[in-house]
């Protein structure tokens, strides 16, 4: 686990703090033909060494640097400017997913990737969170359609897709609190969402809109303790 953390903070290091503006506009621009994207990815190297500080590990180095490469060019001949945003997240998520598997490859043979997908718990926390995403807001969304149709339209009131990732950030946070114990949590985080809404609901003095919100909470709500309690039985 030492050198897993050790990778993660070599890569927030070379990603966000060794890497100046300048630099992503360059790669940006001239991508594959920047200079800038290969010493970035050998000053990843050099920062995955250091922190681990043992020449044995040289494999380890290799593997993130070229992983790091991929998925940067990846990212510089598939973004464009409007996908600027998802391109960023896709890009922090591959990287931490590489370095993920890179660690279960390398730091212990029997703890090899294979093994860990063959670990019932594992698999299942993995699709648990995949469906709390958005294959759960697709499913919210056919539920309430129906019901979505008798509701004013307002645009212009909200930002684009906010309410899909507000939902799915509330349903992996109630995720999260049951599958470690902490079910006061939930609680709480209702009760903060019931504030921020009561404000909107009072003003629009529409039922319609009251009742709307309230299935879809409900229904996100439950969808997400159904979700960590199928977690914590597979646990156990």
């Amino acid at each position: 686990m030492l050198i897993l953390i050790k990778l993660i903070l070599a890569h927030l290091i070379g990603d966000f703090l060794l890497q100046p503006s300048s630099w992503v506009k360059e790669k940006e621009k001239l991508k594959a033909k920047s200079p800038k994207l290969y010493i970035h990815v050998i000053i990843h190297g050099l920062l995955v060494m250091l922190l681990l500080w043992d020449l044995s590990q040289w494999p380890i180095t290799i593997c993130i640097m070229a992983a790091h490469l991929i998925i940067d060019l990846t990212k510089l001949y598939g973004q464009k400017k409007k996908t600027k945003t998802r391109w960023f997240i896709a890009d922090q998520a591959m990287h931490l997913l590489s370095i993920l598997v890179i660690w279960l490859i390398f730091t212990d043979p029997e703890l090899g990737i294979h093994s860990f997908f063959q670990q019932p718990k594992n698999l299942a926390l993995i699709t648990l969170l995949f469906f709390l995403s958005q294959p759960t807001s697709i499913i919210l969304s056919n539920l309430l359609t129906n019901w979505a149709k008798s509701i004013p339209s307002q645009p212009g009131q909200s930002l684009q897709n906010a309410g899909k990732y507000i939902g799915i950030l509330e349903r992996l946070f109630v995720f999260s609190f049951i599958a470690t114990g902490h079910w006061e949590a939930v609680g709480f985080l209702l009760a903060a969402k019931s504030v921020f809404r009561f404000g909107d609901l009072r003003k629009s003095k529409e039922r319609k809109l009251t009742e709307y919100i309230l299935i879809g909470t409900l229904l996100s709500f439950g969808t997400a303790m159904l979700a960590g309690l199928i977690f914590l039985s597979i646990s156990n």
